[in-house]
């Protein structure tokens, strides 16, 4: 299982570098859900959850093909992704508040991130198996993109919904 989590890391740098772009090429309600839709704080945490979640569809069939046996995997899904959002936030804001931003960092610590996240995930996915931890997981994931579909088309008036590029705080286009 060991290696697969280093092939997720390197899928997982893959897949977040994509889904930055994804509603620039498709805008729409539906990938305004689950992509970042502009350059503030909050939008680009779904870069995190989503590059999880799909790194997660790709993961799972692995383990399927190599016949590895885990548990817990849908639950470690959004319980990995908001350690990795709560993780990425806190060192950044800090960051943020006493260096300014800088891209490179910012790429560098969402790598970092990931590397947490996918040792958080081989813990869970190696703990002994949770009752309803299918159901839970699916709850939460649900959860999870709702509140990023309610803060998407009704944020905050706060720096972490602020889109600096554009000095706003929603959606140019509403669906």
């Amino acid at each position: 299982m060991k290696k697969v989590k280093i092939l997720i890391i390197i899928i997982l740098f893959i897949i977040s570098s994509a889904v930055h772009f994804v509603y620039n090429f498709f805008p729409g309600f539906i990938t305004s859900i689950f992509f970042p839709v502009n350059e503030s704080i909050f939008e680009h945490m779904k870069i995190i959850y989503t590059s999880i979640m799909l790194s997660s569809i790709i993961e799972y069939f692995i383990y399927k093909y190599k016949n590895i046996r885990v548990n817990n995997f849908i639950l470690s899904i959004p319980i990995v992704s908001i350690i990795g959002i709560v993780v990425y936030l806190i060192i950044y804001l800090t960051i943020d508040k006493f260096i300014s931003h800088n891209l490179f960092i910012s790429i560098l610590l969402l790598y970092l991130v990931f590397i947490f996240c996918e040792y958080i995930s081989y813990k869970i996915l190696n703990y002994p198996k949770i009752n309803n931890s299918n159901k839970i997981g699916l709850i939460l994931i649900i959860l999870s993109y709702f509140i990023f579909w309610y803060f998407t088309y009704y944020p905050e008036k706060n720096y972490i919904f602020l889109d600096t590029t554009t000095n706003s705080y929603s959606l140019k286009k509403l669906y």
